[in-house]
């Protein structure tokens, strides 16, 4: 994939982390996704699953900022956004799933509502809460189960979180 591309690629997941739409990401996207999820599996955010979610979002958010707030206004535009998750990828795309580990465990544990693990059709609705279209939800949440044990494992989130970003999407 040349430079092009790969940027192209990245400036449109930007979309996926501004929940709001004002054309920046902030903390308050993260948390307002983490509001979201709660809302959706009913669960509470004094619970230590809620906790768990805000912390993680709050790692994430940081984690992001870290890499691509440049000018440290607390917000990071498309173009950081760009920027930054460019560079972090091209060095290791492991890395940037990293810094999305804490809020992507605490997300499988709140999508667990059985005790055993988060299913394909959890994560849909994960995803369609994220904002992901109805349809792409349930085909992303089945493939999140590579090994095919009917449970989303972290390894797999991990794994699918960053190839998201690395992978060319089919024309």
């Amino acid at each position: 994939m040349d430079s092009a591309e790969y940027e192209r690629k990245i400036a449109a997941r930007f979309a996926s982390f501004d929940q709001d739409g004002n054309g920046y990401i902030d903390r308050e996207d993260f948390s307002a996704a983490a509001k979201a999820l709660l809302a959706e599996f009913g669960t509470t955010a004094r619970s230590d699953k809620g906790q768990a979610l805000y912390i993680g979002a709050e790692a994430f958010w940081q984690g992001m900022a870290g890499i691509a707030d440049v000018d440290g206004d607390q917000r990071v535009t498309r173009e950081e956004f760009v920027t930054g998750a460019v560079k972090r990828l091209r060095d290791s795309p492991d890395r940037f799933g990293e810094i999305a580990r804490p809020f992507l465990r605490a997300v499988i544990a709140v999508a667990d509502e059985d005790g055993e693990g988060a299913t394909p059709q959890a994560a849909a609705r994960v995803l369609r809460v994220l904002g992901v279209d109805a349809e792409l939800a349930e085909s992303a949440g089945a493939a999140l189960d590579a090994d095919g044990d009917g449970r989303i494992s972290e390894d797999e989130i991990l794994t699918a979180f960053a190839a998201y970003f690395t992978t060319p999407e089919p024309e």
